[in-house]
């Protein structure tokens, strides 16, 4: 019989799945910069990190470095972006207006 599992909790939430998706997105490009990286060997760089004793850790150091940065920017970017509204005629994707703002909005229309 085919059991069918339940989706995690976690993933319910849309503000945590948009941050675990551009999480994701910011580890994937931190993943092909370094590996750009060593591509094209700037400065001797890959020699240097390979002709280690332990270059796991420069290599696990140098990644960790990338991914903390732009998945941070990533997600940062998509929390920045969830109130803008793409032209001024669009409704606002977040909560409802409060009765303040619509009358401060009414009087100066």
């Amino acid at each position: 019989m085919l059991r069918i599992r339940p989706r995690p909790k976690l993933l319910r939430y849309p503000l945590f799945r948009l941050l675990a998706i551009n999480l994701a997105a910011g580890a994937a490009l931190a993943v092909l910069l370094v590996g750009g990286l060593l591509w094209l060997d700037p400065g001797g760089l890959r020699h240097l990190i390979f002709t280690d004793r332990a270059p796991g850790v420069a290599l696990g150091l140098l990644l960790f470095g990338f991914v903390v940065t732009f998945a941070s920017a990533a997600m940062g970017s998509a929390i920045m972006a969830l109130g803008q509204r793409e032209t001024e005629e669009d409704t606002p994707r977040g909560p409802p207006r409060l009765v303040a703002e619509e009358a401060v909005r009414a009087t100066r229309s």
